[in-house]
């Protein structure tokens, strides 16, 4: 079965709608994996720019972000690298109040067995629940 990587522009065109033509054919692939015609793939970076673009370009607030985030995480036919991380990732952000980039590093540092997190950003950190490493 043909595997397709998405990109962050697709999701946005299905999200927002801002282009009909773009709109309907991300809504058209998206049936496709649906009807389990084709499987999709997406991963973290991809993530991190929808977040991002629709906190900067679209105003969106981080709740709406993250709602948006788990949409895309449990569409059909989707499967996103690192789902366990990202999944834990968007928990964490759902209730500490931070980005979705700073608690997927969270995530990410806990699945990887770190001790710590060396940042210099503690304040988000800290909200996280991450243990900081001392610089």
């Amino acid at each position: 079965m043909k595997r397709v990587f998405v990109d962050t522009n697709v999701f946005l065109r299905y999200f927002t709608g801002d282009d009909r033509q773009q709109h309907r054919q991300a809504l058209a692939l998206f049936q496709e994996a649906a009807d389990g015609a084709i499987k999709l793939v997406t991963g973290p970076p991809v993530l991190f720019e929808m977040a991002w673009a629709l906190r900067r370009a679209y105003g969106l607030g981080k709740p709406d972000v993250l709602y948006t985030l788990e949409a895309i995480a449990g569409m059909p036919g989707l499967t996103i690298t690192d789902a366990p991380v990202v999944e834990r990732a968007i928990k964490r952000a759902r209730t500490s109040g931070q980005e979705f980039a700073d608690a997927y590093i969270a995530a990410s540092a806990e699945a990887a067995g770190a001790d710590a997190v060396a940042t210099f950003n503690l304040k988000d950190f800290r909200k996280l629940g991450a243990p900081l490493y001392r610089l």
